[in-house]
């Protein structure tokens, strides 16, 4: 592309994701039609935005505020109480080591019929770690969104929170 206004680096083989990526935060921010290529470069897009380059950064921030969490999930599944617990047994000591402390933590969208505590008390019986609630080394976060649900083994630094 010889006419651009944004030039993004995105890591070696990634730069088919992050060119939608881009594109997506791009419509997000208030671009209709952001154009985006691929360079000679490994690692380096390049955008011609409608908006005013330095513009299109601000919104950019502003559109990552409003839109603070990113949480990787490790596995997916039906939003099923036994089916959640096989997952984490099976999966739970690749992640947890034997001296390290954990939490579970439970965010539920249109499913209220799983009980917070019940739940984690039994996802929780069966794990021999020490449990921590304030500063744990790892966490165990399942996201359910209604029938279906995430499970992610965490460090402290998997989740990106921007802002508060």
């Amino acid at each position: 592309m010889n006419n651009f206004n944004l030039l993004v680096s995105t890591s070696r083989f990634n730069e088919k994701n992050a060119t939608a990526e881009l594109w997506f935060t791009l419509l997000m921010c208030g671009d209709a039609y952001p154009i985006i290529s691929r360079t000679q470069f490994p690692g380096l897009i390049t955008s011609l935005t409608n908006l005013k380059p330095k513009t299109m950064i601000s919104k950019i921030k502003e559109c990552l505020q409003k839109n603070p969490h990113f949480v990787p999930i490790d596995f997916t599944c039906e939003t099923d109480t036994k089916t959640i617990n096989y997952i984490i047994q099976q999966h739970y000591q690749d992640f947890i080591y034997k001296e390290d402390s954990f939490k579970i933590i439970l965010k539920r969208r249109h499913h209220e019929k799983i009980e917070r505590n019940n739940f984690i008390e039994f996802l929780a019986k069966d794990i021999d770690n020490r449990v921590n609630l304030e500063n744990p080394d790892k966490v165990i976060r399942i996201e359910v969104l209604g029938n279906n649900s995430g499970v992610s083994f965490l460090k402290k630094n998997d989740i990106i929170k921007i802002g508060n």
